[in-house]
């Protein structure tokens, strides 16, 4: 599936590749996914796109978004739009899928081998352009959950269909390396933080 000489670039769609992993009940130790792939083959590039929720003074995701950006991915973030729905539920909307897209087919000249981690059904027409232009292409998502998280047009179209849970070993946290959160300690003349 992976040939040695091949260009390879990683396309991770955080929002999806997150719940995938959760419905497979582990996280992923992003160490470990690049270390994976760089035996592949050349890893050119690792991206990972997210949408970022602006006017809250803690995000849980930007530890994580710091800790790519300083040890080989590329992070592609933006705003994620908040809105109210019809029955009066806040939603938070944050699609990235146009970012990856665009990135994807401008490194068509140069990468040998896609490796898209997202089961969204709407990347089934990116595999397709990037096929026609001599390009292999792996999706990783999963079917082992209920229900299954990958398009099944997507798993169709691409060359290779990598199964989250074969990974889980190479790419899977220990839950023990998880870090422990300390609470921070309180201090009586200080509050307002």
């Amino acid at each position: 599936m992976f040939d040695p000489r091949e260009k390879i670039a990683l396309f991770i769609d955080g929002a999806n590749l997150y719940a995938t992993s959760r419905a497979l009940g582990f996280d992923i130790d992003y160490r470990k996914l690049l270390s994976s792939f760089q035996k592949r083959g050349y890893l050119l590039r690792a991206y990972y796109y997210t949408a970022l929720i602006e006017d809250q003074e803690y995000s849980s995701i930007r530890p994580l978004i710091d800790w790519l950006d300083y040890n080989g991915f590329k992070v592609v973030t933006k705003p994620a739009k908040e809105f109210t729905d019809s029955t009066g539920r806040r939603k938070i909307k944050g699609n990235m899928d146009i970012e990856l897209t665009v990135d994807a087919l401008e490194l068509a000249d140069v990468v040998d081998h896609y490796v898209i981690f997202s089961g969204d059904g709407d990347f089934r027409t990116l595999v397709e352009a990037l096929q026609r232009r001599g390009r292999k292409v792996s999706v990783v998502s999963t079917m082992a959950s209920q229900p299954p998280m990958i398009s099944d047009d997507l798993r169709r179209q691409a060359d290779h269909f990598i199964d989250l849970t074969t990974l889980k070993n190479e790419v899977g946290r220990d839950p023990s390396d998880r870090p422990v959160r300390r609470p921070e300690p309180a201090d009586a003349e200080d509050d307002d933080y």
